[in-house]
């Protein structure tokens, strides 16, 4: 629903991405976590899509490849809902690695096809839980962002996979999101020199959005 400060809301979440770039290639800071909404990896290149309005994240992404250093870029998402404005975003563009785990047949239903080498796609049946989910990381992306060796990391961080949202059939637990984290940290600290840069998706109860932020956080920050 847009109100009067709709996109106000819009360029400060946006702009929060491209700030955080700023403040982790600099090296003042190793990681940044944007706390921010609306949420933006629906966003396609030419149209919002649900609650989306910019791929903020894909503010952040494009910047960050501005610089020099920078020839690679993982971006990861555990959204319940697939990132496809993030993917139609990169989908041609051979220095993003998508990797992405999402409930099966939910909206936005506007999957691409997959390269891959690049774009990995893990939906998620309704009814998985924790196992499913960590197999799919441990299966899929870590080995897929092992062989790409990024720069730089960015994460969608949707938190509506939590067993309480009940925008979703998928029954992760703030544990696992403090894990996947954790995991994507190991790969950072490897290849990209700890460079983390994270986004608030989705995540809409507000008992359960609180502590799996917290986990999160706290797993950039240890």
């Amino acid at each position: 629903m847009l109100n009067p400060k709709t996109m106000d809301s819009v360029s400060r979440a946006a702009g929060a991405n491209a700030r955080a770039v700023e403040l982790v290639m600099s090296g003042e800071a190793d990681s940044a976590f944007c706390c921010v909404r609306p949420p933006g990896h629906h966003a396609e290149h030419d149209r919002p899509v649900g609650f989306c309005f910019v791929n903020n994240l894909a503010v952040g992404a494009a910047k960050a490849l501005a610089y020099d250093e920078i020839e690679r870029i993982a971006i990861v998402d555990f959204d319940v809902h697939h990132g496809n404005g993030t993917e139609d975003i990169f989908y041609d563009d051979p220095r993003v690695m998508i990797c992405s785990t999402f409930q099966a047949l939910l909206l936005p239903r506007r999957l691409f096809e997959e390269h891959e080498d690049r774009i990995i796609n893990i939906p998620l049946d309704a009814g998985s839980g924790s196992e499913a989910f960590r197999k799919a990381v441990t299966d899929h992306w870590l080995p897929a962002l092992e062989r790409f060796e990024p720069d730089i990391i960015f994460i969608s961080a949707g938190f509506d996979a939590h067993w309480m949202d009940t925008v979703s059939g998928i029954y992760l637990t703030e544990q696992d999101f403090g894990w996947v984290t954790e995991e994507i940290k190991r790969i950072a600290r490897k290849s990209s020199r700890g460079r983390m840069i994270s986004s608030l998706e989705g995540g809409y109860q507000f008992t359960a959005l609180g502590p799996s932020v917290r986990e999160h956080v706290q797993a950039l920050m240890s």
